[in-house]
């Protein structure tokens, strides 16, 4: 099984229908399809993504595949979180998926980087409510990559008690496939 099939097998044993879920790097939407098909439509997804054009492609595959589920289009950064989901939603998130890298098929120069994942990242924990996962997919193939990811391991170590986390790092690959790290709030 692939390792983005292993965090969606994952996820859908902690997303039911009716939760509120934040894809923080909406990309062409295949997380956010899948985060609709779990929510449904009395669910709440916010999706984010720095680029226009990762809006619209995901925009297009949930219309493409009749998803009704109410989605909010938020075309800003991850780091900035906190200050586009609503106050009343802190803390009650159920998901909060990364995949961290580029977006397929497009420039490869606009990358995401610690800089802004770092405290994305850490804006993700005060979202999440008891039982609520942040699942991230690092990408270490290109530029960056394996310095974030490192980052990122680096940065889920130091969590104290409240957070549960697994890191996931395929092993006998011919290429760079992303690692997972999954942290879950008791």
């Amino acid at each position: 099984m692939r390792l983005t099939e292993q965090v969606h097998h994952h996820l859908q044993k902690i997303i039911q229908h009716g939760d509120s879920v934040v894809d923080a790097t909406t990309g062409n939407g295949h997380d956010t399809l899948f985060l609709a098909e779990c929510v449904g439509k009395a669910g709440k997804i916010f999706a984010f993504d720095v680029q226009q054009q990762a809006l619209q492609s995901a925009q297009n595959h949930l219309r493409n595949h009749h998803i009704t589920t109410p989605v909010t289009w938020i075309h800003a950064g991850h780091e900035h979180m906190l200050k586009h989901i609503p106050q009343t939603l802190h803390g009650q998130i159920k998901a909060i998926t990364f995949n961290l890298g580029y977006l397929p098929h497009t420039d490869k120069n606009i990358t995401t980087c610690p800089s802004t994942t770092l405290p994305a990242l850490k804006a993700s924990l005060s979202l999440l409510k008891s039982g609520g996962t942040l699942s991230i997919l690092a990408y270490t193939g290109h530029d960056g990559g394996r310095d974030e990811a490192e980052s990122v391991k680096a940065w889920a170590e130091t969590l104290h008690s409240d957070f549960d986390i697994h890191i996931t790092v395929p092993q006998n690959t011919k290429f760079s496939p992303p690692e997972w790290i999954c942290i879950q709030k008791s």
